[in-house]
């Protein structure tokens, strides 16, 4: 039997195993708690037993039947007792987080399940509640704790949280978990990337403890219509109506109290003086703390409006133009999946000196310490979801794995003062299933935060004119948008870098445009002969020649409103094989994967600090 299909027994024989799980939403038993990088946690963090599990040994025997006895039973290794094919005791370890892909060469092209195993101590509080908190785990997986199945979660790269309150004794605990990284035809996203497939658990790991009835979601943001006001809501999970919620900003002297209506929601409403609007030129955040009863937490959250009027972006009622540059979560140096605060800072700290205002983080919700850390140094934000490419568009539980994963980015990053822009897609086929998908994924996006604009990467047609080529914007889904982005890559898989100088735009929207991707390939040191007027393909000086003549016909187009070339720095794609120059690499980054700024890096860069690239209106 082929592994796709035995992962697709795998899912159904799990969902079997736990009747009490919905078979049409494997995340009904997580949620996402918000702010919970400001509570406090015991680290699960460090080195994992881990066994690698190709013909997934631990959930079945060798008749594909589900097995009572299997590895996420954990049992104890007994050499004169039954034979037994595992034993996590003496397995190798993985480091969490990280992938496993770039931990051990063997690895490196691993995709399947992989089954993590830590013990643990515990004592439980009175009148509290435990949560397993995993920042991302790649692509879907399977949690149990002392042999009791808690959850299960699909997405790669959105938080999860799990009650395994019921499951703990006070005293020695396990967790196992399996996380499969196995490509599904209806996964989100589907079968073809072009970025790596790191698997495993990439992102923190973490017990919360919280009272029986706690703070699980807020949203607290400037008004639209009232730049003086501060509103929102609390959230209490299991709070009878009446409940007290008090929210307090020292700095701004305010504070206020409410209560919870039936729904454990409590609406605020902050009338404040001298509030300083958070802006890239003037990052403001303020310490904002909620309470109720038992349960209180911190967070540091800005206050900024964000909005369109016609073809104009504006921030705090002002025009803005975006310049910005596109960033996949790449590790700086080491390669892998991106992690640390280190490798924040190096991403974020390049675009600063690139000049940027703002960032794409694409193609799926990077990890919350680069949206933190963008709050902290200015720099807008637009997060994505993976509706990447050929999804099954027809395919309403495809659709609702879409929805899943758009709620948990917007329900994590809602409070992020940097993030202006939730992209529900890149480069998707304009058909009449897509539209319909992408549309309600639009009106989700605005149902769960109207505060913020909604875009997507959107394709182009070009129809070839006497003196060039004309670039045409109206894709229909560009109706449901409030800005529209937009990815061409003239010089490189079209035409040569001075077909820019002949090609026109015919945007059918008025509305902003933001050039989402655009640019070339190049590989660090790799230079054309001194003097040399035609560039080859592949080298510094042809990449530092697409952007000279991008940024001329950028400046052409009236309603561009930003740029977010393709890209920050090199990364691993397993589409991207010739030898010598790619390497397993996509090589259009501004900066190689070792750090080498090329020359288009400076071209940019002058262009954006100069400010001769685009305009706010």
């Amino acid at each position: 039997m082929q592994k796709f299909a035995i992962r697709h027994i795998l899912t159904a024989a799990l969902l079997l195993a736990a009747p009490a799980f919905s078979q049409t939403n494997p995340q009904a038993n997580t949620t996402v708690l918000v702010d919970i990088d400001h509570r406090p946690a015991t680290s699960l963090d460090g080195d994992w037993h881990t066994i690698v599990d190709q013909y997934s040994t631990g959930i079945y025997t060798l008749h594909q039947e589900l097995r009572k006895d299997g590895f996420f039973m954990n049992a104890p290794f007994d050499p004169n007792g039954h034979p037994q094919d595992y034993n996590f005791a003496n397995a190798p370890t993985l480091r969490v987080p990280g992938d496993w892909n770039t931990q051990r060469p063997e690895l490196l092209y691993y995709e399947g399940p992989i089954w993590y195993e830590k013990d643990f101590q515990h004592t439980a509080a009175p009148n509290t509640r435990t949560f397993l908190h995993i920042g991302a785990a790649n692509y879907r997986t399977f949690v149990w704790v002392n042999t009791r199945k808690i959850c299960e979660h699909e997405g790669g790269f959105t938080p999860f949280d799990c009650d395994i309150t019921a499951a703990l004794h006070d005293g020695n605990n396990f967790v196992v978990l399996s996380v499969d990284s196995t490509r599904i035809a209806d996964g989100v996203p589907t079968l073809q990337t072009d970025w790596w497939n790191y698997g495993g658990l990439t992102r923190d790991v973490s017990l919360v403890e919280v009272p029986d009835q706690f703070i699980d979601d807020y949203d607290l943001h400037l008004s639209r219509t009232d730049r003086s006001v501060i509103e929102g809501y609390v959230h209490l999970a299991s709070a009878p109506a009446g409940t007290p919620v008090t929210v307090t900003i020292a700095e701004l002297h305010a504070k206020v109290e409410s209560t919870v209506d039936a729904n454990s929601r409590a609406v605020i409403s902050i009338p404040t003086k001298s509030l300083s609007l958070w802006s890239p030129e003037n990052p403001k955040l303020y310490k904002v703390e909620i309470s109720s009863g038992p349960d209180k937490i911190e967070d540091t959250i800005g206050f900024r409006t964000i909005e369109t009027r016609g073809t104009q972006i504006l921030l705090n009622g002002q025009p803005v133009f975006l310049r910005g540059i596109s960033i996949h979560a790449e590790a700086p140096f080491r390669t892998g999946r991106a992690y640390t605060q280190k490798d924040v800072d190096t991403l974020l700290g390049w675009a600063k000196e690139l000049g940027c205002n703002y960032v794409r983080l694409a193609h799926y919700p990077h990890d919350e310490r680069m949206t933190r850390t963008a709050d902290r140094l200015g720099l807008m934000v637009w997060s994505e979801i993976p509706d990447y490419w050929a999804l099954q568009f027809d395919n309403p539980a495809v659709l609702a794995k879409s929805k899943q994963q758009l709620s948990e980015m917007i329900r994590r990053d809602r409070d992020k003062a940097s993030i202006v822009l939730w992209s529900v897609a890149n480069e998707t086929p304009n058909t009449e299933a897509r539209t319909k998908y992408l549309t309600a994924m639009v009106d989700l996006a605005h149902q769960l935060d109207p505060t913020r604009l909604v875009t997507a990467a959107l394709l182009v047609r070009t129809e070839k004119t006497a003196t060039g080529s004309n670039k045409i914007v109206d894709d229909p889904l560009g109706k449901a948008l409030d800005v529209i982005g937009t990815n061409e890559y003239i010089g490189w898989y079209e035409q040569h870098a001075e077909g820019a100088d002949t090609t026109t735009w015919d945007i059918r929207y008025d509305k902003p445009l933001i050039m989402s991707e655009w640019g070339g390939d190049a590989k660090a040191g790799n230079h054309a002969p001194s003097g040399d007027t035609h560039p080859a393909l592949w080298t510094e000086e042809y990449q530092a020649e697409i952007y000279r003549h991008q940024i001329a016909m950028l400046n052409k187009i009236p309603q561009l409103r930003g740029t977010s070339p393709w890209i920050l720095m090199d990364f691993r794609s397993a589409r991207r094989v010739n030898p010598g120059l790619q390497d397993n690499f996509n090589r259009k980054g501004l900066v190689s994967d070792q750090g080498v700024r090329k020359q288009a890096f400076f071209v940019l860069q002058k262009a954006y600090k100069d400010k001769t690239l685009g305009k706010a209106e």
